[in-house]
């Protein structure tokens, strides 16, 4: 659904254009993290933003008509400028006299350095810049979670460096959290942030959403499982014929199959392990159990323990014990980052490799993140006001985390790591100009940002 864009912003900013001081032609503002939870932060998804509400002809004489009666009722009085986007109508095209210079997509940073810029082109416009505050400053969304799937990623990393196999990094953190967002559009960029960091999936939507904006045929991968009504239809005495009828259906490649029903370790001890043991060592793929209910670390062990003395284990090189390779394990219930990092280290005391398991996780990849998570803010750094260059900023008492950057800025690379520079003039500034009035100046492939955003 198309939105007027005049509905596009908070509020108040609507009535911004009347309190800049006379003469503004320009207003420069920028983006970054000022902290958070993590202390660098995987810049992405800025290109889905631009080419879905900004690019092109942004606003038309029957947006401002349509919009210019609700917003007098909303305020009681009229404080839309309609001659200032009467102009943008005219003599733009309604295309947005902006540009905005970002990082390159997938680029990890530090925080406390400026991600994205954006000034107004034309002098009658500057009010323009920070009325698309609010929709560029959405980007924390997708930034919040690609960041959380990188710490995540590390956490497992270390731990397949210590006992197993790092190559299997990329199949280790599912994406469960299409359900447990606010719309499908946050699914959508949420589930599409997080393919930045592995290649597993069930967020639908955030294939489609690469496909076409980022020309990636595919982005993600799944398998065939199963849910509680699949097998719970089957009658808590047919169970095994449910996970048996699995067999069937599948009986080649990958296939998960949820256990915990009614008692996760009978089903793992008398079904998998004792009537279709020899099924599940005959087939040509690997089962996956989904203990989904209980305690993580203490299911987890005891399901291992299970399962291990069902099919036997292995040594690998690194002294750790494998499962055999017909059979893994997924947990997919209270997952989060320091839940994952207890369970694999519960599992390393155990002497079991973090190459038998793999996570699923939903709320608390795509939903339990919030602007704060990395603190990102929009601030004013620069205005030109009657030809006069200055430099603008905050400092508020007692909160240091809140003073904002001053000046025009660039972003470079150092020996040290990055920089963010104050009106310094560049060939190594690390922003590049995306967008400039109304049109899309640099576009990535999903690809090219998933290269940059490797570890």
């Amino acid at each position: 659904m198309k939105i007027n864009p005049f509905f596009l912003t908070d509020s108040y900013k609507i009535t911004h254009w009347l309190q800049y001081p006379p003469g503004t032609q320009v207003i420069r503002s920028y983006a970054s993290s000022r902290g958070g939870v993590f202390k660098d932060v995987v810049f992405c998804l800025l290109q889905y933003q631009l080419l879905e509400y900004l690019q092109g002809q942004f606003v038309t004489q029957h947006d401002l008509d349509e919009a210019a009666p609700i917003l007098h009722e909303h305020f009681g009085h009229d404080w839309l400028n309609r001659e200032g986007w009467q102009h943008i109508i005219t003599d733009h095209q309604g295309k947005l006299p902006v540009s905005i210079r970002a990082v390159r997509e997938g680029t990890v940073v530090p925080t406390k350095n400026v991600l994205l810029t954006i000034e107004n082109t034309c002098p009658r416009c500057s009010w323009v810049t920070n009325f698309l505050e609010t929709l560029l400053v959405q980007c924390w969304y997708p930034w919040a979670v690609a960041t959380t799937s990188r710490a995540v990623k590390q956490i497992i990393l270390r731990e397949l460096e210590l006992t197993g196999d790092p190559a299997l990094i990329p199949f280790k953190l599912h994406d469960f959290g299409c359900r447990g967002v606010s719309s499908m559009e946050s699914a959508m960029i949420g589930g599409a942030a997080h393919l930045t960091q592995f290649k597993g999936t069930d967020t639908l939507p955030a294939i489609w959403m690469l496909n076409k904006y980022y020309a990636k045929s595919c982005a993600g991968h799944s398998i065939p499982a199963s849910e509680h009504s699949t097998i719970t239809a089957w009658g808590i005495l047919n169970e095994v014929d449910a996970f048996r009828n699995m067999l069937d259906q599948y009986p080649n490649d990958l296939v998960a199959c949820v256990s915990d029903s009614f008692d996760i370790f009978h089903a793992c001890k008398a079904y998998w392990g004792q009537i279709l043991r020899d099924r599940v060592l005959q087939r040509n793929g690997v089962l996956i159990v989904r203990p989904d209910s209980g305690n993580p670390e203490v299911t987890l062990l005891e399901v291992f323990r299970i399962l291990g003395e069902a099919f036997g284990t292995q040594l690998n090189t690194k002294g750790y014990k494998l499962l055999d390779p017909h059979v893994r394990v997924i947990q997919g219930d209270g997952v989060n980052p320091d839940a994952i990092q207890s369970i694999l280290y519960a599992l390393r005391h155990a002497q079991w490799s973090a190459d038998n398991l793999a996570f699923g996780m939903g709320g608390a990849l795509l939903q339990q993140v919030n602007r704060d998570t990395q603190q990102v803010a929009m601030k004013c750094s620069q205005a030109v006001i009657h030809g006069v260059t200055k430099d603008i900023w905050k400092a508020p008492v007692g909160d240091p985390s809140k003073h904002s950057l001053r000046g025009r800025l660039s972003l470079v690379k150092t020996a040290e790591g990055f920089e963010t520079l104050s009106n310094v003039n560049t060939p190594q500034d690390l922003l590049i100009e995306v967008f400039l009035n109304g049109e899309i100046r640099k576009r990535w492939t999903f690809d090219e940002v998933c290269e940059q955003a490797q570890l």
